[in-house]
């Protein structure tokens, strides 16, 4: 792995990681807000900070193990990660990813359609169909491409929720005050916390192919407690905004969207969903191309040859026919509370619960074998 990693730069090493591991953990209900209004909300607005700071302390903790295990295991996709901590075992990963896949997709889809119905009067068939054609498009073309939409989108993104917060303190911020202000039950923080953190927590594992660029174990565990707050930063950016109109908002499908309206800022509006768009597309190209990097691996260690363009844009192809129109029968609330519930204990069974036990002892025996052979 150090030699693939020769001529990497510092964004690559400690901050690449992070943008990737949070492109996955985005999408649909993180970007529309309607993740943030089914696990932090109900605890009421402190209750909430404290739900997703303890989200972000466990992502730093389990992706700095991840990173690490897996340059112990020169493991560049999640295949190889699992077939070296699980054995034969490793299959249970694959079927719970599988799942993940059908549900993010779906819950895409359902976003994607929600933002051009809102936005144009569109039949939410057509915006899917358009972030289908964008994922497609990107992770056709490997590795490059899908490390610049990473890239790219982040700075998109991290600009506009910053903007976002500007112009919400500017618009209601007496509003957020009194709302952080008003006594409200902090129950529940913890549950929805450790439920959060846990079924998101896959991004460590989904994005294992940019970590080819890190040099050395210490940069992977920099990268890993970097990319707790990288991806949870914009989240809690948002949450303040969403308090000004606590708890009425809990029940909005798109919550971003009502307090676009509240805002009366017709091309800040459309700037926003257009970044939601975006965070869309990197969300669905990260989980997509894992998938294919699996089979590549595959490809490359049985037959040393390389997934052709075509052929990841094909597999792409019959994963997003099959996945994202899933939501035209479910929709977008339905799918967040009751799916990712599943998947979090379906996570901390066949990924945390081994990487943290098994895979952090190997990590320990390594580090102490070494300090041994450094003494002798």
């Amino acid at each position: 792995m150090s030699a693939a990693a020769a001529g990497s730069s510092w964004f690559q090493r400690f901050l690449l990681p992070g943008f990737a591991m949070k492109a996955v953990i985005i999408g649909g209900g993180y970007a529309t807000g309607r993740e943030l209004a089914e696990y932090f909300l109900p605890a009421g607005p402190w209750g909430g900070l404290a739900g997703m700071l303890l989200a972000m302390l466990l992502w730093s903790v389990i992706a700095a193990t991840t990173f690490a295990y897996a340059r112990l295991a020169g493991a560049l996709d999640y295949r190889a990660f699992f077939a070296d901590l699980l054995g034969p075992a490793w299959i249970a990963f694959e079927v719970a990813y599988i799942l993940f896949v059908v549900l993010i997709l779906a819950v895409f889809g359902a976003s994607a359609g929600a933002i051009s119905a809102a936005m144009f009067g569109w039949s939410s068939f057509v915006g899917a169909l358009l972030l289908a054609g964008g994922i497609l498009a990107t992770v056709s073309l490997g590795n490059a491409a899908v490390e610049g939409v990473f890239k790219y989108v982040s700075f998109l993104l991290y600009g506009v929720y910053a903007l976002f917060l500007i112009l919400s303190l500017l618009s209601f911020g007496d509003r957020i005050a009194m709302g952080f202000a008003t006594p409200a039950p902090r129950t529940g923080w913890a549950s929805g916390g450790l439920t959060y953190a846990s079924y998101n927590i896959i991004g460590a594992v989904v994005i294992l192919p940019v970590l080819r660029h890190l040099t050395s174990t210490r940069d992977a565990v920099v990268a890993g407690l970097i990319a707790g707050p990288l991806a949870m930063a914009p989240a809690i950016l948002f949450f303040v905004c969403m308090i000004a109109f606590y708890p009425a908002i809990g029940a909005e499908t798109l919550p971003s969207d009502f307090l676009l309206r509240q805002l009366n800022a017709p091309a800040f509006h459309l700037l926003f969903q257009a970044m939601i768009f975006a965070a869309l597309l990197e969300s669905g190209t990260g989980a997509v191309h894992a998938i294919n990097e699996r089979i590549a691996g595959v490809l490359r260690r049985r037959r040393e040859a390389e997934l052709s363009a075509r052929a990841r844009a094909a597999i792409a192809g019959v994963l997003l026919l099959v996945c994202m129109f899933v939501a035209e029968r479910v929709g977008l609330i339905a799918l967040i509370a009751s799916g990712y519930r599943l998947l979090a204990y379906l996570f901390l069974a066949v990924f945390v619960l081994p990487l943290m036990t098994l895979g952090l002892a190997r990590l320990l025996r390594r580090r102490s074998a070494a300090s041994k052979e450094i003494v002798a």
